[in-house]
């Protein structure tokens, strides 16, 4: 049975854990911004992981420890539960969190100079991954349709593929466009792929999050991907459990599992600890019924913004919302001016977006709005933005 509304209406005061999304940012800017930037929500965890967490610390020792063989039989039980895709835990690899994987992805499967195709506007430690480690960063750019909807541009794909660049760093659920990429648009990124021998290292983190009116295809799924995909995921996002720096890398081919765990090894990578393990395992084998809860009322929250902007802010845009609990604001009709874009949310509405140049320069007059939040708290950003934008 699903958790109900009044469970995540409910929320959680964040302030004073030393939270990065409130914390940091009051500290910095005062005490009445209300953060609606980092992706992170503001609920409580499920009583699983909390349950498991407590009772490993009542112990009250904590020394080294394993990997053992349920936390990958969790993952692999949970994504077939979920997503219909079946992995042998063989091939599950485990990493601190995604970011971590994309690098060192790159590292393993590129050299010093050689491109790496990203897809913005799009999550910016893609852009990092490339950049930090000596790639060249080569830009396929989504293409924006009149409804706000965001498409791949094939033909421009290809262009980068038949000039040398091997590896394409996917975003599926896309962050922050919101698009849960179908399994016609994924089959034929993965044919291009095929044609020139390129890998896919494919950010799947936001799986949990596509709405009923979408379906998550894993790209493992596709017949053909398991020779060039590593898929990334976790159940930091989907469980709000970040802090805990648990992830993996999903790799059915030995020979590219191989070349990932040496990549670890050769810069001292050592993954999870006791307690991110135990959270991660409990939220896998008993989070479902939260989870249900949780994305009906994001689902909600997706609703309460698309009708208040029609009504009150008509000429604020926003990209459908297939999946993620972040919603992609087009500003450009209010200002095509990112630093006044800046001024009005942040020194006058008192809120704070992640702002769209992030993202890239194809983000700029974009503002990226977290719903991972009580509505309450939702509705009273929403006012804020409507007075300083109407000022």
């Amino acid at each position: 049975m699903a958790f109900p509304f009044a469970f995540f209406d409910r929320g959680i005061d964040r302030r004073g854990t030393a939270c990065n999304k409130w914390d940091t940012l009051q500290r910095e800017e005062g005490s009445d911004m209300l953060p609606m930037w980092v992706a992170d929500m503001d609920f409580q965890s499920p009583p699983a992981v909390q349950e498991a967490l407590v009772s490993r610390a009542a112990h009250g020792t904590y020394g080294y420890t394993e990997v053992l063989p349920q936390d990958a039989q969790a993952l692999a039980d949970f994504w077939q539960r979920r997503h219909g895709l079946d992995m042998a835990t063989s091939a599950v690899g485990m990493l601190p969190c995604v970011v971590t994987g994309l690098y060192m992805a790159v590292r393993a499967f590129t050299k010093p100079g050689e491109g790496v195709i990203v897809q913005p506007p799009v999550y910016g430690a893609l852009f990092d991954a490339v950049e930090h480690t000596g790639r060249k960063l080569v830009r396929n750019p989504l293409v924006r349709g009149t409804d706000g909807a965001y498409r791949m541009d094939l033909a421009h794909l290809e262009d980068c593929l038949r000039s040398g660049s091997r590896l394409l760093l996917l975003c599926s659920p896309h962050n922050p466009v919101g698009r849960a990429w179908t399994r016609q648009e994924l089959n034929d990124v993965l044919s291009l792929c095929q044609r020139y021998g390129a890998m896919i290292v494919s950010d799947e983190i936001h799986a949990d999050f596509v709405y009923p009116d979408r379906v998550h295809v894993p790209l493992l799924a596709l017949p053909g991907a398991k020779e060039r995909v590593i898929l990334l995921c976790a159940a930091s996002k989907t469980f709000n459990i970040a802090g805990l720096r648990q992830a993996a890398f999903l790799a059915p081919d030995e020979g590219l599992r191989n070349k990932m765990e040496a990549e670890m090894q050769a810069c001292g990578l050592i993954s999870g600890n006791l307690l991110s393990f135990l959270a991660t395992r409990a939220a896998y084998e008993h989070g479902d019924d939260w989870l249900d809860g949780l994305r009906a009322y994001l689902m909600a929250s997706r609703d309460i913004v698309t009708t208040f902007l029609a009504e009150h802010l008509p000429h604020i845009g926003v990209s459908p919302l297939e999946a993620t609990y972040l919603m992609w604001l087009d500003c450009r009709a209010v200002s095509q001016d990112d630093d006044e874009l800046r001024r009005h949310t942040r020194q006058i509405a008192r809120v704070a977006l992640s702002e769209g140049l992030s993202f890239g320069p194809e983000g700029s007059g974009f503002l990226r709005l977290n719903i991972g939040c009580p509505h309450a708290q939702l509705r009273e950003a929403l006012s804020r933005l409507r007075t300083a934008m109407e000022n």
